[in-house]
Formats: structure tokens, sequence, C-alpha cells
């Protein structure tokens, strides 16, 4: 499939729309060409087994690998990481929560997320298990409010671990301010399930020991505006009359 010029400089909801994903695939090849052999072999390693285990999910309207790569590009392009292992993470963010029974057969009455990150670790190294269990969901409570446990398990969970909030922070921009891309009901429910994380990832993002540049930072604040701006278009319409 031949690609425009100017896909490294596209935004990605657009490359998605238009090229889909294999103009996705194209733009990581792009992105990846700046690391080292060894670099690029760990990550093409983590994105064919990201492409394996979501092979079947569906995000929508679309394969579940274009909201993956969406996150690692976004990493790599405007949040300018140059840290491998936090690019692995990303790309493998949802495995150990979505997946664990294919990256590790878990004992008979064991805890399939624990053998899932160890499997994980083994293979990419144990500080990847370690960001992906930062941003990994724990089972929730029944009876009291997901969303409100979702929130309060990252409010814990990303205090402690800066380079998991730049993984969050991204799969929040591609879910939040992505939004608008959503169709059906699903659209109300994601601003009401994200829109409470924006002053959320305001503070986790602006802290010091965030390992981003003044310019990227500026760049994620810019982009929580927007998604609030998003969440507020579709929330905060008034009744009809």
């Amino acid at each position: 499939m031949d690609f425009p010029p100017h896909l490294g400089s596209m935004p990605m909801h657009a490359i998605t729309e238009i090229h889909g994903e294999p103009g996705l695939l194209e733009r990581f090849r792009l992105e990846v060409q700046q690391f080292d052999d060894a670099a690029r072999a760990r990550l093409t390693a983590a994105l064919d087994l990201a492409a394996d285990l979501h092979r079947d999910d569906r995000r929508v309207r679309e394969p579940y690998l274009n909201h993956l790569l969406r996150v690692a590009i976004r990493l790599m392009h405007h949040y300018q990481v140059r840290d491998v292992d936090v690019i692995v993470a990303g790309l493998l963010h949802d495995a150990v929560e979505d997946h664990p029974s294919e990256l590790a057969d878990a004992d008979p009455g064991g805890d399939p997320t624990a053998a899932a990150l160890r499997a994980l670790a083994s293979r990419f190294g144990q500080r990847v298990a370690t960001l992906v269990a930062a941003v990994t969901n724990p089972v929730y409570d029944p009876a009291r409010d997901r969303n409100t446990q979702y929130r309060e398990h990252l409010a814990v969970s990303l205090d402690r671990e800066p380079w998991a909030r730049v993984i969050k922070v991204s799969d929040f921009t591609d879910n939040g301010v992505g939004v608008i891309h959503t169709v059906g009901p699903k659209v109300v429910s994601s601003a009401r399930k994200y829109r409470p994380l924006v002053p959320l990832f305001r503070d986790l993002i602006g802290r010091p020991d965030t390992p981003l540049s003044p310019a990227v930072k500026r760049h994620i604040f810019a982009q929580l505006d927007l998604a609030e701006e998003r969440f507020s278009a579709i929330l905060d319409q008034p009744a009809p009359n």
C-alpha cells in the first residue's frame, strides 16, 4: 500500500480514518527508525505480541491494535519518549488485563494476573512488567461504583510510578480526546468514565517527578483542556423542552 510522504506529520485519528491499521503500522515503523537495532527488535517483538494477543479484539469500529499503536506512537512522537521499556509497556498496557491466560498458564486456583506479569517480566524484563502492572485494573468490588474504583486505583498506582503516568495519559488521550471518534451509547458512558480523570492527570503530569519536558507537559495540558471541552459538549447539553 502506498502512503503519502506526509504520513509522519498526520494526526493519528486521521491516519486511522484514511489508512486504517496499515497506515498506523507504517507510522510506527517510521517512528522506530530513530532507535538502534536492538531497540527496534524489542519494539517489534512487543508489537508482534500485542498483535497476536489482541488479534480478535475490537474497539467499536476498529481493530484493537489501532489503539495500542496510537498510544505507542504518541509516546514517541508527541511525548518524545526514548525509553524503550516505556514504549514496550505502552504497546502491552492492556495485555495482562485482557489476555492473562494467553500470556501464561496459571496454576489451578492461582492468580492469573500474577502469572501473566511473571511471563511478561521473563520476556521483556521486570521494569516492563512493573509498568504494565501499574496500569492494569484490579478486580473491582461489584457493590461499589466501577468508575469511582477506577479513579481511586489510578490515583494510587500512578502516584508511585512516574513513567506509568506517561503511559496512562497517552491511553487517556486516545480514549478521552478521541471520544468523538466513538459511536453509539459508548460516547456518553466513556465521557462519564473519563471526565473525572482530567484533574487527576493535571496533577500527576504537573508533578516535578513526571519525566517529561516542560513543552511536552504543556502539550498534554492542552490535550486535557480539549478532552474537557469534548466531555462538556457530550454531557452538559441542556435537556430538551
